[in-house]
């Protein structure tokens, strides 16, 4: 008797999207936003949740949490799905879309989870290379749509892993250009400039994917967001588990908006960081730092081996993404963007490790 035997072969032959859990003084690897929330901000939170039944099942669609997201976003309110962080939404949607042999455009590298989920349900990947400077190249994206007929190309922007943006003169034209779903993953957009939300009313075959796992600092609690037209929504939340989002994720979201402007100082506060940390990155001999419109950092190392370093780093309390098993990453690690303290630990890493190394060649 072998069990294994009833799991679909492309399942078996996939490997499973998964990250090593590793305790560091300095975490700089998953693009979290190291600012925790204020205890006043969890305090309002569990009162909240303390006037609530706990016995008893949260909203089956969270109508108010929906109203609210969507008077946020500046969307209509049967629009919006709300999720169990965007990952659940990301797979509702190709559940409703993707089957045997369905073409699915995929810019890449990209977020892993896009392409694992396509081949779970039988799909086809499309992979469209990103440009030589890791920028989106609109043209091969929309070419790769029309020669496979795709009924669905996903794009995040900013891009995980890279930092880059697709322009929304881009997004707007892949909309117009055929009527396959052009699904926008937006979770890292807070710390861009751009915000495709307006072209939604535009574009009925634009999706827009949204998180409070980064700039909301919200990450252990899961709550994401898919805004689209009315009709599509309909039709992917017949994939939408029963219940899905739990009442203490709601409360904390709807006390998020209403402290907007406090997130908001984050985020800014986050934005300079970031600059900052891209500066003196560049001074660092051995790097080459790549642009970035989100949280993080992608550098390419010009003479030590990515793994090696990232090892280096860890033993001296700093925790970073290696990526370089990524398409065309193969020199490189990802930095999440830190308070001023951890981003100078990780400076002061690089340089211990990175000098001997660049005094040798």
């Amino acid at each position: 008797m072998d069990p294994l035997r009833h799991v679909k072969p492309v399942v078996r032959g996939l490997s499973a999207y998964t990250l090593k859990a590793r305790p560091a003084a300095v975490k700089l690897d998953q693009n979290e936003n190291p600012f925790d929330l204020p205890e006043d901000f969890k305090r309002a939170v569990v009162e909240r949740a303390l006037a609530r039944n706990w016995a008893r099942y949260p909203e089956f669609d969270p109508k108010e949490l929906c109203e609210a997201l969507a008077r946020h976003w500046g969307w209509r309110a049967d629009g919006v799905l709300a999720g169990n962080g965007s990952n659940e939404l990301i797979e509702a949607l190709l559940v409703v879309t993707v089957g045997e042999g369905t073409p699915v455009v995929i810019p890449e590298p990209t977020f892993t989870l896009y392409g694992l989920l396509t081949q779970m349900l039988g799909g086809r990947l499309v992979r469209v290379p990103l440009g030589p400077g890791l920028e989106y190249d609109a043209a091969a994206i929309a070419r790769a749509r029309h020669e496979h007929a795709a009924p669905v190309t996903i794009v995040c922007s900013p891009n995980n892993p890279t930092g880059s943006a697709i322009a929304l003169e881009d997004v707007s034209r892949l909309c117009d250009e055929a009527d396959g779903l052009v699904v926008l993953d937006e979770a890292y957009h807070e710390f861009s400039d751009q915000d495709a939300v307006p072209l939604l009313a535009r574009h009925p075959n634009l999706v827009v994917l949204r998180t409070f796992s980064k700039a909301g600092a919200l990450a252990g609690l899961r709550l994401g967001a898919l805004l689209a037209s009315p009709e599509l929504v309909r039709e992917v939340n017949k994939a939408r588990l029963p219940y899905n989002v739990n009442f203490f994720s709601q409360a904390a979201a709807l006390h998020a908006l209403e402290r907007r402007e406090l997130l908001a100082e984050r985020v800014a506060r986050l934005r300079a960081l970031r600059e900052a940390l891209i500066a003196r990155l560049r001074e660092v001999d051995g790097v080459r730092v790549y642009p970035t419109a989100a949280n993080f950092v992608l550098v390419e190392l010009l003479s030590a081996e990515p793994k090696a370093v990232h090892e280096a780093l860890y033993a001296r309390g700093v925790l970073v993404r290696d990526v370089s098993s990524y398409p065309r990453l193969g020199r490189c690690l990802r930095f999440s963007v830190g308070s001023a303290e951890e981003n100078e630990a990780l400076l002061r890493g690089l340089r211990e490790v990175l000098a001997p190394v660049e005094a040798s060649r």
